[in-house]
């Protein structure tokens, strides 16, 4: 096969070429951020260093380091080549035309912050340039690189940041920013888009007091996020300290030298309880309250936004340490109040499954969407349970978490799951296409087949339904999702992990450790 090569495309940093399949244009791997290894590991990322020649960028860069087979069942297939050096990013583009000015979408890819990566073959951007959309995928790191917080850093860099993850996805938004016009899109039209810890980095972009003054962006779409809270600092503290203690160092006297000269390939392989994973911080720089929070005190970007979850969100909670089987058990005397909310099932555990989806994810939407309508910022709403018919039987509760996404991208027929498409299934993602693109490049859905998507507002509790039979929904599971809000305080205490287990003092072999690594030469 012959192989294509695009023409040489300036930016900033240096010249890049990527390769022509189709009638797109695909650029992979290229840096826009310097290695974030070294002295710069939790550090903020710095820009990429600029180059000489024109650089290679037919093959994907590296993905953050994560586990593997985490990736292929959670993250949408194989990671390729793991690397602490991994702030990549990949474009698809229909024209390499600076005078273009196709709107853009920029893909934050879910994994629970801890896999992930954007070259995996649901995120492909060629059917969405196809519609003149420039698509945009990338990495940023995951697991204790992007999440970290010690009281080494914290003397290091007092009141600094610890969402190291989300400050890469911010660079590469400033990347967009400052280098997109060249392969065609329009820096000044941006949907920031994402799912499951995706759709969280979304609102942490509408959120975090650093985005604010840059308009880096115009709008987003958050699909499938979640109730979790994000972590505070203090219990960042006590996390990082247990991540010392585990790599056999002093949970205290530990430096940010020691800490940056461990082995970021063993981090993966460390024992870890719920107290001591990593997760987004509030209480930072980059976060300085919690999501939900900022939201409720009108704090976020009034910005246009989409919000949305699937029928079977719940399938993913077992990820989240909440066993659906336990919850009205956990519930006590709420539990009756609970059953009387799903009248036709007399199943605790299908209760606990389908309270798992709306307590946790369905109540997120409305939550939110109330928030930013009280703003007067225009928001809407989707539930997804669309199932082809030769594939409903693989999915006997609904759409899983994540069941979304290649439909939103329009890779959904491209994937193996496609060859059982039918007619309807191929009008139905067409249509659903054809709607996202309509919001990415004018800040308003368009139309599903025939069905008008109509915004959200304090007075009209509204909500497009996705399924065999597309409709518009007012007041869609109001009782249960009314409740679900009512006990927020409840289900948040819950959920709350706790903190990492600590010795009182450290190990023998962590203390002879520490002094080695202490000791003058």
């Amino acid at each position: 096969m012959t192989v294509i090569k695009t023409p040489e495309v300036p930016t900033k940093e240096g010249k890049v070429q990527g390769l022509v399949e189709g009638k797109v244009s695909v650029f992979r791997g290229i840096p826009y951020a310097k290695p974030p290894t070294g002295a710069l590991r939790w550090r903020a990322p710095e820009r990429a260093q600029p180059w000489s020649g024109v650089k290679d960028a037919s093959t994907f860069g590296a993905s953050s380091l994560q586990s593997r087979q985490g990736c292929i069942e959670g993250g949408g297939g194989d990671p390729g080549v793991l690397s602490e050096d991994c702030l990549y990013l990949n474009v698809w583009t229909p024209r390499v035309d600076a005078t273009a000015k196709l709107p853009v979408v920029f893909w934050i890819h879910g994994g629970a912050f801890v896999v992930g990566t954007g070259c995996v073959p649901p995120y492909d951007g060629a059917q969405l340039a196809s519609r003149d959309v420039v698509l945009v995928t990338f990495n940023y790191r995951l697991g204790h690189l992007g999440f970290f917080m010690h009281p080494a850093l914290e003397n290091e860099h007092p009141g600094g940041p610890a969402n190291f993850g989300l400050l890469d996805q911010m660079l590469a938004l400033e990347w967009v920013r400052d280098n997109i016009a060249q392969f065609g899109g329009d820096p000044d039209n941006v949907t920031v888009m994402g799912q499951s810890a995706g759709a969280k980095s979304v609102l942490a972009l509408y959120t975090s007091p650093l985005v604010r003054e840059q308009d880096l962006f115009q709008r987003g779409v958050a699909m499938s996020t979640y109730v979790l809270q994000e972590k505070p600092l203090a219990d960042a503290k006590l996390s990082g300290m247990a991540f010392a203690w585990r790599n056999g160092l002093d949970r205290l006297a530990a430096t940010m030298a020691d800490l940056r000269g461990l082995d970021a390939e063993k981090f993966w392989t460390l024992p870890a309880d719920t107290g001591s994973a990593p997760s987004p911080i509030y209480g930072d720089s980059v976060l300085p309250a919690p999501i939900r929070d900022t939201f409720a005190s009108g704090g976020q970007l009034e910005l246009p936004l989409i919000l949305g979850s699937t029928s079977d969100d719940s399938s993913v909670v077992n990820a989240f340490g909440i066993d659906p089987g336990t919850i009205l058990e956990k519930l006590g005397a709420f539990a009756d109040v609970i059953r009387q909310l799903y009248p036709d099932v007399h199943n605790d555990k299908e209760i606990g499954r389908r309270m798992c989806r709306d307590f946790v994810f369905t109540v997120l939407p409305r939550l939110l969407a109330n928030h930013h309508a009280a703003r007067g910022a225009p928001v809407w709403r989707y539930f997804f349970e669309y199932r082809p018919k030769l594939l409903a039987p693989r999915q006997p509760f609904g759409v899983p978490h994540g069941g979304d996404v290649s439909y939103f991208l329009g890779t959904a027929e491209d994937l193996p799951s496609g060859e059982l498409f039918s007619e309807e299934d191929k009008a139905f993602l067409r249509h659903l296409v054809d709607a996202v693109v309509e919001f990415a490049r004018n800040g308003l859905p368009g139309t599903v087949g025939q069905v008008k998507w109509d915004a959200h507002d304090t007075a009209h509790d509204r909500l497009l339904r996705l399924d065999v039979t597309t409709r518009m929904e007012s007041d869609f599971q109001s009782l249960v999702l009314q409740a679900a809000e009512n006990i927020l305080p409840l289900l948040d205490n819950m959920a709350k992990p706790p903190p990492p287990k600590l010795p009182k003092s450290a190990p023998a072999q962590a203390t002879a450790n520490a002094r080695r690594l202490h000791a003058r030469p």
